[in-house]
């Protein structure tokens, strides 16, 4: 029987939406107050649900402390008080919008767990703007 466990997380991170390859007219009229070329920032809330079979040996889906470490490791340590636009190598050429963010923790989680979870990523952006990323 299929079982979810989640994990929440937090981190504050400053971007700037804007593509180099637009001019400053067409990057205002898309993206607005989030292209500021000075940047603005975000306290992000963080939910990590991973779904497969409980273990009968343990009785765990997997052991909550592994997924709290991946997390901090993989997201809290690189993105936490950071400039993702500047300081995170994978917003180097990737418009850091909610929705690429999510993506990006999506993928840093499944390099390292493999494919024996399924796994769903909610970033919050604001408490009313949030997206969800999961696999087919």
């Amino acid at each position: 029987m299929p079982l979810t466990v989640y994990r929440k997380a937090h981190f504050n991170a400053a971007h700037r939406l804007y593509r180099k390859d637009w001019s400053d007219e067409k990057n205002d009229a898309v993206f607005g107050k989030c292209n500021n070329p000075n940047f603005h920032g975000h306290n992000y809330e963080l939910i990590v649900g991973l779904s497969g079979e409980i273990d009968p040996e343990t009785g765990y889906l997997i052991d909550l402390k592994i997924l709290k470490d991946l997390i901090y490791e993989e997201v809290e340590k690189p993105f936490d008080h950071k400039n993702l636009n500047l300081d995170v190598p994978e917003f180097k050429d990737l418009n850091p919008t909610v929705e690429n963010i999510a993506v990006v923790i999506w993928k840093k989680l499944r390099s390292k767990l493999g494919d024996k979870y399924k796994i769903t990523v909610t970033l919050y952006e604001t408490p009313r703007n949030f997206v969800t990323y999961s696999e087919d």
